[in-house]
C-alpha cells in the first residue's frame, strides 16, 4: 500500500512511499531487540564514534537534506538548512558528552560501596510530527543511541523523507544494523509500536493525540516522554528595547510559518509602550516576503497543508467578529499552495479563540495588560505550559517573573528555542517528560541503585 506527499507550495503530488505492513514493523523491532544486545555493551565512546560521523554526514549532505524537507513541508530553504546543521550539532553534543552524563554517581549508604548507575531500557519508539521533520527525530535518537539504547522510529506521514535521509546517514556510518530504523505508515503502525517489543515510547504531536499514545502506553505500563501543544505568551515589559524586542516578535512568531510548538503565540504588552511597540511590530511584518520556500530571499513560505490554512482562517474570522482587529495580514495571498499571509491583530480579549487556543500558522495576536503581575496572570492563564519569553532592560525583574510563569522553557530577552544543552518539555498539558540535555538522556535509562556489602547485613531496613 502507497501514500502520497504533497508540496505545499504548489499543492501538487511530490512521491509516493511505500507503507510498512505489520509484519515488516514487527520484524523492525525485533531487530531492533537483537542490536540492543550488543549495542548496549559499548562503552558511551565506542557508540559517540558511530554518533559523531552521523553528524559528519549531515553537516555534507546538508543542502540536500534540506531540500527535501522544503519540498515535503513548505519550511523556508535557510530554516531547512539550519535545521540540518543544528541536528549535526546535537550529534556532536551527545558523542562528547555521553560518557560523563552516564558516569555512576557515588551514594552514601550502610553499604562498603553504594552508587547510581544509568542502564539503557532497549527499544525507544518515536513518533514524530511534520513540523521540524529532522530535528524532531535528531533529538531523540542523538541521546536514545548515545545512552545505549536503539530504535525505531516513525515520521509523519506528510514528511516521510526526512525520517528515510536521517536512516541512510546513520547507514552510511556503519551503524549496527537495527539500531535505526525508520518505517513509514500511519496510525496503526504507532499503536503496533506501542504494543510490540519495545521499552519506551516518545511522542511529539497535538494533546489530542498524545493523551492517547500516553493511555496505551501506559497500558503497556512503558515509559513515555511526551512533547505536546504550546501557546507561548510574548511579555513585553515597559522598558524594553522595542527594536530589540519587535524583531525577536518576528523570529519568535513567523520561524516555520508560524507552525511551532515554541513559537511565540500570544504577545502580551504592558499598556505604556503597547502603541509603540505595535506599530514597530506591523511595520516589520509588512517588509516580510511571502514566496516560493526554495528561494532564498523568501521570509514566509506555505503552512503544511488545507486543512491547517482552513484552522488559521476560522480562528482569526471568529476573533474579528467578536471585537479583533487586523491590523496587517489577515487573509491568503493571491498564489498557488498553501499560503496565509503574516498576520498581527490587535483589539484582543482572553476570551477570543487566537488566545484561548493554540493558533498553529503566522497570526499573531496583542493583548494589553496594565502591568507585570496582569501579564504573568494573563501568561499562566492557559492549559499550556511548554516556553515562555520576557523583553525587559531589567535582568532581575526578568529573572522574577521567570520563576512565575508556569512553563517548562522560559527566556529573557530572547526567543524560545531547544538547544541540546538544556532539557526541554512543558508542564500541564504542553506534556510529560524532557528531551534534550542530559535530562532528556536519563529519560530512557534505568536509573539503578547498586549497593555492595563486604558481609551480610544483620539488620534489614523495613521498605
Amino acid at each position: 500500500m502507497k501514500f502520497a506527499t504533497v508540496n505545499p507550495a504548489t499543492g501538487e503530488k511530490l512521491a509516493e512511499h511505500e507503507m510498512a505492513t505489520p509484519d515488516q514493523v514487527k520484524s523492525a523491532i525485533e531487530r531492533a531487540r537483537k542490536a540492543f544486545h550488543e549495542w548496549r555493551r559499548l562503552t558511551p565512546a565506542e557508540r559517540g564514534k558511530y554518533v559523531s560521523k552521523a553528524a559528519a554526514i549531515l553537516k555534507e549532505r546538508k543542502e540536500e537534506f534540506a531540500r527535501d524537507m522544503t519540498n515535503e513541508m513548505g519550511k523556508i530553504i535557510r530554516e531547512s538548512t539550519a535545521e540540518v546543521a543544528k541536528c549535526a550539532l546535537a550529534f556532536d553534543y551527545y558523542a562528547e558528552n555521553a560518557e560523563r552524563f552516564l558516569t555512576p554517581e557515588p551514594a552514601q549508604t550502610d553499604a562498603a560501596k553504594s552508587y547510581v548507575a544509568f542502564e539503557p531500557l532497549g527499544v525507544v519508539a518515536a513518533i514524530m510530527p511534520w513540523n521540524f521533520p529532522m530535528w524532531q527525530l535528531a533529538r531523540f535518537a542523538a541521546p536514545a543511541l548515545a545512552a545505549g539504547n536503539t530504535t525505531i522510529f516513525k515520521p509523519a506521514s506528510a514528511t516521510p523523507q526526512s525520517g528515510v535521509n536521517l536512516e541512510a546517514a546513520f547507514n552510511d556510518t556503519g551503524l549496527p544494523t537495527g539500531c535505526f530504523k525508520t518505517v513509514l505508515g500511519d496510525s496503526r503502525i504507532a499503536d503496533q509500536m506501542i504494543d510490540g517489543d519495545t521499552d519506551a515510547i516518545t511522542f511529539t504531536g497535538s494533546v489530542s493525540v498524545g493523551s492517547k499514545v500516553g493511555e496505551r502506553a501506559g497500558r503497556n505500563l512503558k515509559k513515555f516522554v511526551l512533547e505536546l501543544g504550546g501557546s507561548d505568551p510574548f511579555i513585553v515589559l515597559e522598558d524594553a528595547d522595542l527594536d530589540l524586542t519587535s524583531s525577536g516578535a518576528i523570529t519568535g512568531r513567523f520561524i516555520n510559518c508560524g507552525q511551532s510548538c515554541i513559537a511565540a503565540k500570544r504577545f502580551i504588552v504592558e499598556k505604556p509602550i503597547a502603541e509603540k511597540f505595535i506599530d514597530q511590530f506591523v511595520s516589520k511584518v509588512e517588509k516580510l516576503k511571502i514566496g516560493d520556500p526554495l528561494s532564498p530571499e523568501t521570509d514566509i513560505g506555505p503552512m503544511v497543508n488545507e486543512s491547517g490554512v482552513k484552522e488559521i482562517e476560522r480562528q482569526v474570522r471568529d476573533s474579528v467578529k467578536m471585537g479583533g482587529r487586523v491590523m496587517v495580514g489577515g487573509q491568503r495571498p493571491d498564489r498557488k499552495g498553501f499560503f496565509y499571509a503574516p498576520t498581527v491583530m490587535t483589539n484582543i480579549t482572553r476570551d477570543m479563540p487566537v488566545m484561548r487556543e493554540e493558533v498553529f500558522g503566522p497570526v499573531a495576536p496583542v493583548i494589553v495588560v496594565k502591568d507585570a503581575a496582569e501579564a504573568v496572570e494573563v501568561a499562566n492563564s492557559t492549559e499550556f505550559g511548554l516556553g515562555a519569553s520576557v523583553w525587559t532592560q531589567d535582568l532581575s525583574k526578568g529573572e522574577k517573573l521567570c520563576r512565575e510563569i508556569q512553563s517548562g522553557v522560559v527566556t529573557v530577552n530572547n526567543v524560545v528555542a531547544s538547544d541540546p544543552r538544556v532539557p526541554f518539555g512543558g508542564v500541564k498539558k504542553s506534556g510529560i517528560g524532557r528531551e534534550l540535555g542530559r535530562y532528556g538522556l536519563l529519560e530512557f535509562t534505568n536509573v539503578k541503585t547498586i549497593r555492595l556489602y563486604e558481609r551480610r547485613a544483620e539488620k534489614v531496613a523495613v521498605e
